[in-house]
């Protein structure tokens, strides 16, 4: 079995160093270049997805859908979760990061962004930037809820109780599952993966528009990974 995880090509927030969030935010130029190297290094490697999950996001439906247009493989079913949406920042989204860091301070700017258990500071009713930047839109209202902020802890357990839900499953009657991400819903994943300890998940880094493969066994435990570049 095999399962491809693809964060999504740099958005126009990425580029501007900006926390993004739930914020919907597109694909920047370079990011949509990236989406669809990611579908030529794909084709290269005769990967060719049975099905594939993205988020709510559409900086990661659209690095999906140039992926598998680069590829000539649009045909297939592609299902969308906001339980893969990138981890919710809070009160931080829309801001600087270098801005954040220097307001919040180095300790706390790293706890957060690169810790495990530590979420930003939420997003209230009453914080002037809430009604632009709280995402109301009718895709969330079936959630019944919306975080606040969110620790990758907390995104962890969103994204797997969708992987094991809804992937997996797949996994297992299709063999090849295709998943468009985010770089903290996919380090969640990754962390579960790859059995990684809290205390060294801030050493994982995931390029944008770069597929990654994971072999399993029939028993889900990963025994290959490849970084696949172009060649």
């Amino acid at each position: 079995m095999r399962l491809v995880l693809l964060r999504h090509g740099q958005s126009l927030w990425n580029a501007k160093n900006l926390f993004t969030g739930w914020i919907d935010v597109d694909l920047s130029e370079k990011g949509e270049i990236e989406a669809k190297i990611a579908g030529k290094i794909l084709k290269q490697n005769g990967i060719y997805p049975q099905i594939c999950f993205t988020s709510y996001l559409k900086r990661a439906i659209h690095t999906a859908q140039l992926a598998l247009r680069e590829m000539e493989w649009e045909h297939i079913d592609v299902l969308r979760s906001w339980r893969l949406n990138e981890r919710h920042y809070g009160k931080w989204q829309g801001k600087n990061k270098l801005e954040v860091e220097k307001e919040y301070g180095k300790e706390l700017f790293f706890a957060v962004r690169r810790g495990y258990e530590v979420p930003p500071p939420p997003l209230e009713p009453e914080d002037p930037d809430f009604d632009r930047l709280y995402p109301l839109e009718k895709k969330y209202e079936k959630i019944g809820y919306m975080p606040k902020s969110e620790s990758l802890k907390e995104t962890k357990e969103r994204v797997l109780y969708y992987f094991y839900e809804k992937i997996v499953p797949a996994m297992f009657s299709l063999n090849t599952v295709l998943v468009a991400a985010h770089g903290n819903s996919l380090r969640a994943l990754i962390m579960h993966i790859e059995n990684i300890d809290p205390t060294e998940i801030s050493k994982i880094e995931i390029p944008t528009g770069t597929p990654i493969l994971y072999r399993f066994d029939r028993n889900m435990k990963a025994i290959h990974k490849t970084i696949l570049q172009k060649d």
